[in-house]
């Protein structure tokens, strides 16, 4: 969770940094995603979700053909995140390069947010299973926020003129 929060912080410092433009926007709707998957890093609300689908799947006698409904959650979250990007990207149009990094951190997570979501046990078992020692689990999730803080950091050192030169 304090990682969410760090990152967190840093996306308000940049939004504060370029209020105004764009590129203050994506930061700010940055901020407060990462804000919300501290929150339920927390409260572990997917497993609620996950558990109370379960029980109305029994409940309701479809539990056998959960797999299809798993389906259209997953085709409804990626339909949603391909509009939510593609505001994104027209949002950042021009500031692009600027922002990559961070736009890479953010699919990083949000890939990693969905797959654990929908509680798949061959990729729950993917995640599960550790290089160096260290869960998979743990290497996405914290590769997205380490790449969102990265990007932060480096506008944040740079100076707004040194930045266009280099990035746009």
């Amino acid at each position: 969770m304090l990682s969410y929060l760090i990152a967190g912080g840093l996306c308000v410092a940049v939004w504060r940094k370029l209020r105004g433009d764009g590129g203050g926007r994506f930061w700010a709707v940055l901020a407060m995603l990462l804000l919300a998957l501290a929150v339920n890093k927390q409260l572990d609300l997917q497993s609620a979700l996950t558990a109370t689908g379960k029980c109305l799947a029994q409940a309701q006698g479809w539990y056998g053909q959960r797999r299809v409904v798993q389906l259209i959650f997953l085709g409804g979250i990626a339909v949603a995140g391909i509009a939510a990007m593609s505001v994104g990207l027209w949002q950042l149009r021009g500031q692009l390069r600027m922002h990559a990094i961070a736009l890479i951190g953010t699919i990083i997570l949000l890939v990693f947010v969905m797959a654990r979501a929908l509680s798949f046990h061959h990729i729950d078992r993917i995640l599960g299973v550790g290089q160096f020692g260290i869960p998979n689990n743990f290497l996405f999730e914290n590769a997205g926020l380490f790449l969102i803080a990265g990007n932060a950091i480096l506008i944040l050192l740079g100076s707004r003129t040194r930045r266009k030169e280099l990035w746009i």
